[in-house]
């Protein structure tokens, strides 16, 4: 099984490099392609996603991951769903019940760094410093922004700018993807093993 993935930037690619194979079998190849920001990611993924000259193989699925960044997110959702079927694609939302699909489109919301917030205890592991009285029920609706929210949650350790690839793989290292309470992440590791399948998962 293969999973071509199409990313926005490099912290996705740092932290899916970390969590995929807690996910999936050694049997499932991944590639990332990313892109140099949401708007690049937006602007190129019709010409990206007809470069695979529809249909491929039944051995081989596309993930679009991008961040909602408190844009619309149904607007957002149909816009991708147009392009993957502009392309040629079926899309896992648009195809009949049980039947097949090529191309699967996945929302952070409303930025991936809301995943991190989803396993507190895998922030302060990766940076102990991190206040113990933050509270995260529903990191999905942190307001003002998770990739600020998170700065300012990290702020001893980056006083200025935060390396968020850095940042990413390190949390990442610490996720426990079960406990994780983000519903935007919960989403994706179900569109991730609708890809794949039984066959296609890491046994626990």
């Amino acid at each position: 099984m293969y999973i071509e993935f199409f990313l926005e930037e490099e912290s996705a690619e740092g932290a899916l490099k970390i969590i995929l194979p807690k996910i999936l079998s050694d049997d499932v190849n991944c590639t990332f392609h990313v892109s140099q920001g949401k708007h690049d990611l937006l602007k190129n993924l019709p010409t990206l996603l007809k470069g695979f000259n529809p249909p491929i193989a039944d051995n081989r699925r596309i993930m679009v991951l991008i961040d909602e960044d408190r844009e619309d997110c149904f607007q957002l959702k149909a816009q991708l769903e147009a392009i993957a079927r502009a392309a040629g694609f079926v899309t896992k939302s648009s195809a009949p019940q049980e039947g097949d699909f090529q191309v699967v489109n996945q929302l952070a919301i409303e930025e991936l760094e809301a995943w991190f917030f989803g396993n507190v205890e895998a922030l302060r592991n990766a940076y102990p410093r991190v206040s113990r009285n933050a509270q995260y029920q529903d990191p999905d609706a942190i307001e003002n922004g998770t990739s600020e929210a998170l700065g300012r949650a990290l702020r001893r350790y980056y006083p200025k700018r935060l390396p968020k690839t850095k940042v990413a793989r390190k949390i990442a290292q610490h996720m426990e993807l079960c406990r994780n309470t983000s519903r935007s992440f919960q989403v994706f590791v179900e569109g991730l093993k609708a890809c794949v399948g039984e066959s296609g998962l890491r046994k626990q």
